[in-house]
């Protein structure tokens, strides 16, 4: 894990790291963890957020081979009981992103039993398009989990290694937020919620293969600097 910056309270640290191994490694120091997966599933859960999803949960699909444990029954067990929770609907993203939505059902048997199990009502089940996947259905107060090989499965590992809180961010636009708003957003999201657990902030770039997830982690960094939040 590389260390970018920290101040003299242990609570306000900055890291990038990246993969799901760097995730859970994060994780279980107690960071924030932040997955910055561009193409498309952060950007994809910016996009629900925008249009008013109550939460956003990640998870890997059954065909991921990764040295780190997931889980993706056990999130999606729990993302259907925060639907429950707030009786709303859960709309689920997955992959492929151009095949049959009997394609993407195949992928996600694992994350699907949780759900399950959790007695919760799917409503859609919508490919991962990013930024347009706002205009597949009504996210408007819906419980999002999204199920991808890629930044599914660094959320899995964080969120399964013991992270107080797992969140997205993206530095592309989406429908409702253009320029430079979208990665703002993300940076003040992440401080927020290291402000709530009193904790240090962990950006994953989701696969160190995209040279575009490892740049905006590195943008975001700067936005969050930015915000003050490394000052005493």
């Amino acid at each position: 894990m590389e260390r970018l910056a920290t101040s003299r309270e242990f609570a306000h640290t900055l890291n990038i790291t990246s993969n799901a191994s760097g995730a859970a490694q994060a994780a279980r120091k107690g960071d924030i963890i932040v997955v910055v997966d561009i193409i498309d599933m952060s950007t994809t859960a910016e996009s629900a957020l925008d249009a008013g999803a109550l939460e956003v949960f990640g998870a890997s699909s059954d065909r991921v081979s990764v040295p780190v444990t997931v889980n993706p029954e056990k999130i999606g067990y729990f993302a259907g009981k925060k639907a429950l929770k707030h009786n709303t609907e859960l709309i689920i993203v997955a992959e492929p992103r151009l095949g049959s939505e009997d394609e993407r059902i195949e992928n996600i048997q694992l994350a699907l039993a949780g759900v399950k199990r959790a007695g919760a009502n799917i409503e859609a089940i919508l490919p991962n398009v990013g930024s347009q996947v706002s205009s597949l259905a009504d996210f408007k107060d819906k419980v999002v989990l999204i199920i991808t090989d890629s930044g599914g499965v660094a959320f899995d590992a964080a969120y399964n290694h013991g992270a107080p809180q797992v969140t997205t961010g993206t530095i592309v636009r989406t429908m409702k937020k253009k320029g430079i708003r979208p990665a703002k957003d993300s940076a003040k999201r992440a401080i927020k919620l290291a402000k709530k657990y009193n904790t240090g902030i962990t950006l994953v770039a989701a696969s160190s293969n995209s040279y575009e997830d490892v740049l905006a982690t590195e943008h975001i960094a700067k936005l969050i600097i930015e915000e003050g939040f490394l000052q005493v």
